[in-house]
């Protein structure tokens, strides 16, 4: 068991956004994955961290969810934008008409 019960550790920094995703295991030796977002609040040299934890026999019914997510933001993701860009672009003289 690594430290803090950590087998395996890999991060994906994008922007101002920092992402774990980290393999632990439990004192029983199950294993679960740790998904934590780190960035940088207002304070200096602070950051908010935000968690999730799927356990291993959750694993196989939570990517299955996970991709119908990514599924529907490949499908519908460019249209959405564009949509909610049109919406921007509106005034309130251009709803009247």
């Amino acid at each position: 068991m690594g430290e803090r019960g950590e087998v395996f550790s890999t991060k994906l920094i994008k922007n101002d956004r920092t992402y774990f995703f980290n393999v632990k295991e439990n004192i029983y030796g199950d294993l679960f994955l740790n998904i934590v977002e780190s960035r940088p609040t207002d304070t200096e040299g602070r950051y908010l961290r935000q968690s999730i934890i799927v356990y291993q026999e959750d694993m196989g019914e939570f990517i299955k969810e996970f991709q119908k997510s990514i599924d529907y933001i490949k499908m519908h993701g460019t249209r959405v934008r564009e949509d909610n860009l049109r919406r921007r672009k509106r005034t309130p003289d251009t709803d009247k008409q």
